[in-house]
């Protein structure tokens, strides 16, 4: 009965940075996880993806009764490669009538029995320039252990994991069939003995750190001669992320301490003030500081990193990490500038090169400036929420008020107010915000499709990316029989949120001889 069914296995390969080309989909009264969408000239449509196919395998797993949002992470955490086993639209309907056993169909065929019926090699790669790359792989225990199996090959080098769990810890972390092992939590196991692999896995506890590599990317480091280390690795995987923020200096300066503690080195943030520009930019207490302006610290003594955080006068951006997520990079003894440097992957002059083509349709991600000053009926927008979702929306922008003018659109996803980054703000605190903010105001606004495009790559929205704007705000010279705005009522004092000068850095000792810095 199954000999009918053929699935594909199709290996659909990504340049960094941009998209593999498809939608994967549920529908209403319609079996399975439906590939949607399929771009023309696509990795997606190279590899052979057709609109309506159904996946089966992710990587070797089976999926097909899987949840959807567990299917969509698997192959969101594949990074630039990943290997879908498909069967097309009426092949899956036909099997599901007959009640073909599909997990079984799928053993079958990605064991490589039907290799008349799998893509192409070259098709995946046809027109791409994809370096092939180790990949870093955090994984945390779970009741049912990591969710894998060693096994060592003869005549091949080092320990590969196979028999993945589906949703096991292995494979949520982004790990696949016969992937090889090279190091854990930082060290080197290539020459170790499966015994020694084991005992290191068991002393790691709760969560341990891979680097590992497939058959393609030995292949290349082979030829290039070059060896895999984790330092030329894909840490796109990696769950835990350091957070970019951007702080516009307020009257009484950045209102955060900066404090360097003397056993390990760190630069901490400590004591953030409420309401302060720090706090609203989203700086939390027992942040560790890695990175100032695009340069790293560690190493540097505090006095130094107080002065570069001064140089930046009226703005400075910093790289800083939790302790959660600076545990998680020191145990695989790399940086966490490591993930900031290779997510930029350039300057933001570059941002155009990172634009990406999707279903024929050029996008631009660029976020704009837009200055206003007050109309007779405010600014001329509203501010609205979507329940359970993050992010605040422009709507009822009236096309000759000041916002409309100023080049604010409908559905504009809101970034900053007056300098301030609000994405993280509720939605009474940006109102209030907008309020008090006199006569002029300047928002910093991307579209949806921007927003959707910067969070799904962890890229931070600043005001660098945009097209400076040195202009002045257009002036209200129509007075239009609108009624007045609803979010935009007179301004009103706002106290400032600390008392400490903004002229001069406060310095005080604390018991254990560390000095904190006032920013």
């Amino acid at each position: 009965m199954t000999s009918a069914l053929q699935p594909r296995e199709c290996t659909v390969t990504k340049k960094p940075q941009k998209k593999y080309g498809f939608f994967l989909r549920i529908e209403e009264d319609t079996a399975g996880h439906i590939i949607r969408n399929v771009g023309h000239n696509s990795p997606a449509q190279k590899a052979g993806l057709k609109d309506g196919d159904r996946v089966l395998r992710v990587n070797g797993v089976f999926v097909d009764k899987e949840e959807h949002e567990q299917v969509v992470e698997t192959v969101r955490k594949s990074g630039n490669s990943v290997v879908l086993l498909v069967l097309d639209e009426a092949s899956y309907e036909k099997a599901q009538k007959e009640g073909v056993n599909l997990e079984e169909l799928g053993q079958k065929t990605s064991t490589g029995q039907q290799q008349e019926q799998q893509c192409p090699p070259s098709m995946a790669n046809r027109g791409t320039t994809v370096t092939p790359q180790p990949r870093l792989c955090y994984l945390v225990r779970e009741e049912t252990g990591y969710g894998f199996s060693l096994k060592s090959t003869e005549g091949q080098k080092g320990l590969f994991l196979v028999e993945l769990l589906p949703q096991g810890a292995a494979a949520k972390a982004g790990v696949q069939n016969n992937d090889r092992l090279i190091e854990i939590n930082g060290k080197n196991v290539e020459n170790d003995t499966h015994e020694e692999v084991v005992e290191k896995v068991k002393k790691s506890e709760n969560h341990v750190m891979f680097l590992l590599s497939n058959e393609e990317t030995d292949s290349y480091f082979t030829s290039q001669r070059m060896a895999l280390s984790k330092e030329n690795a894909n840490l796109s995987l990696l769950p835990l992320k350091p957070r970019f923020i951007e702080i516009q200096k307020g009257k009484s300066g950045y209102g955060f301490y900066l404090r360097m503690e003397q056993n390990s080195g760190d630069h901490i943030i400590k004591d953030v003030d409420s309401g302060s520009p720090a706090a609203m930019a989203g700086l939390n207490n027992n942040d560790i500081l890695v990175a100032v302006n695009g340069e790293r610290v560690d190493g540097l003594d505090h006095e130094s990193v107080v002065e570069k955080i001064k140089q930046s006068e009226e703005r400075t951006s910093l790289l800083v990490v939790d302790k959660e997520t600076d545990s998680m990079y020191k145990l695989a003894q790399i940086s966490p500038f490591s993930y900031y440097y290779k997510a930029q992957d350039s300057t933001p002059a570059k941002m155009e090169e990172r634009v990406e083509l999707h279903m024929e349709q050029k996008v631009n991600h660029k976020p704009r400036i837009c200055k206003m000053v007050k109309g007779p009926h405010g600014f001329g927008f509203s501010l609205n929420i979507i329940k359970n979702k993050p992010g605040l929306f422009i709507t009822e922008v009236q096309s000759q008020g000041p916002a409309g003018r100023a080049g604010v659109e409908n559905n504009d996803f809101l970034v900053e107010v007056n300098g301030v980054n609000v994405t993280n703000e509720p939605y009474d605190k940006v109102v209030a915000r907008i309020q008090s903010t006199g006569d002029r105001l300047t928002l910093l606004v991307c579209s949806k499709d921007a927003y959707r495009y910067f969070q799904g790559q962890n890229i931070p929205i600043t005001a660098s990316m945009a097209d400076s704007d040195t202009s002045e705000p257009p002036a209200h010279t129509e007075n239009h029989p609108s009624e007045p705005e609803r979010n935009s009522p007179e301004p009103r004092e706002r106290a400032d949120s600390s008392s400490s000068s903004q002229s001069a850095a406060s310095t005080r000792a604390d018991d254990d001889n560390s000095d904190d810095t006032k920013l």
